[in-house]
């Protein structure tokens, strides 16, 4: 029967059915850590996702911006004691040669996007109500791709003609305006402009959508007096934990300021890195706890079955084989209790989509089902059999044959 199996697995094979109640619990207890190793790195992955999303959507990663001004100090000649010198107001300036800029960043292969504006500080009137607000004027076509205002839109449409304005829900409450509704826009130079409510969004934020204001790009550099000018470029990158790395390649090459979202959101990044190691950590010591268990398994079946061990190498098995019976044991109780695992965790994350849901009725947390999460913890209980087994591995192997027999 099986002849046709090389004797390792026959070997391999019949030990562990003989210890029918080791296998099972080490089987069940292989599974459990594995589904949790699922279902939490889900889960974690999800939530990591949800956040991100959540704070980045309604920005770019990266925005460009002119260096800042620098004043010096006017000596009248040697010996002249040090003027005392004040850092300048920073004015609105566009970024020299923006449109080279621009061109040279869309053409990286980390940017997926790239955008030019013009934003500063302006005034919004309608009546007696005033408020200070932030302009940002943007080329729908590209900002679009970096922050999808459209799909933020809760009343009327993200429509950005010459005379057209975009305004945060908090701020049009404020202002008690409506779509369709004029507002009077009054810049600090003393430019203005009455345009009509367009849109109302909701970004997601309370001080967003207090000072967020969105015009057409040409109707802001009238405003700001930057005629043709931008005073940033937004820029979005395929990696977001790359941003910083991509920020400072694009500030060396082109002499502007990059700030990225891990700069300026320095607290939040910090806490998804945090997040990031609790996972990892959570994976290691359950691989670690799976890994004791099977270990201890083994470790008893290399006691129990010294005497057959003894007469297998008297018949001419050699310490090779018997390495080899061992790891198979090792490495078929990972992968069973990893494909176990892997339908526990899969059940409990459809259970969680299912029954764990938010007050409009959609999941609470949504978590996807992915194939290579399931793969990586097949590989990873594998891997954990594989190397739990080789010091019992090793132990049997040096069994002498006539001693093993002895007992």
């Amino acid at each position: 029967m099986h002849s046709w199996l090389p004797f390792e697995w026959i070997a391999a094979g019949r030990f562990l059915r003989e210890g029918r109640m080791q296998t099972a619990s080490i089987i069940l207890g292989v599974s459990i850590g594995v589904s949790v190793i699922v279902f939490m790195s889900a889960a974690l992955t999800a939530q990591q996702q949800n956040i991100i999303h959540r704070v980045l959507s309604a920005q770019p990663h990266i925005v460009l911006l002119p260096p800042k001004e620098v004043a010096r100090a006017l000596r009248g000649g040697p010996g002249a004691e040090a003027a005392l010198v004040q850092k300048p107001f920073q004015r609105v300036r566009s970024i020299d040669q923006w449109q080279r800029i621009l061109r040279e960043v869309e053409r990286m292969p980390a940017v997926t996007a790239a955008s030019p504006s013009a934003s500063g500080s302006v005034l919004a009137v309608r009546g007696e109500a005033t408020r200070s607000v932030s302009v940002l004027g943007i080329d729908p076509d590209r900002y679009f791709r970096i922050v999808p205002v459209p799909e933020k839109i809760v009343s009327g449409q993200a429509r950005l003609g010459s005379e057209d304005i975009v305004v945060g829900i908090e701020l049009a409450a404020d202002l008690g305006a409506r779509v369709g509704d004029k507002l009077r826009i009054v810049a600090a130079s003393g430019r203005g402009a009455t345009l009509s409510i367009a849109g109302i969004v909701d970004l997601g934020s309370k001080g967003a959508n207090q000072r967020t204001t969105y015009v057409a790009l040409h109707t802001a550099q009238a405003l700001l007096g930057l005629i043709g000018g931008a005073s940033s470029i937004d820029v979005t990158v395929q990696d977001i934990f790359a941003a910083e790395d991509v920020a400072r390649v694009i500030a060396g090459a082109n002499g502007v300021e990059a700030d990225s979202w891990i700069r300026t959101n320095e607290q939040f990044f910090i806490a998804i890195s945090a997040q990031t190691i609790a996972n990892t950590t959570i994976r290691f010591f359950v691989a670690l706890a799976i890994a004791f268990g099977i270990a201890a398994v083994l470790i008893v079946s290399v006691v129990q079955k010294s005497r057959e061990i003894g007469i297998l190498r008297a018949m001419g098995a050699t310490r090779g084989q018997i390495l080899r019976v061992f790891l198979l044991q090792g490495a078929a109780l990972g992968l069973a209790g990893s494909l176990l695992g892997s339908a526990f965790g899969a059940a409990a994350i459809l259970a969680w989509d299912r029954y764990f849901l938010a007050a409009d009725g959609t999941p609470l947390l949504p978590i996807d089902l992915q194939g290579s999460l399931f793969i990586a913890a097949a590989l990873l209980a594998t891997l954990t059999g594989l190397a739990s087994a080789l010091m019992p591995a090793l132990r049997g192997a040096r069994l002498d044959p006539v001693t093993a027999i002895r007992g």
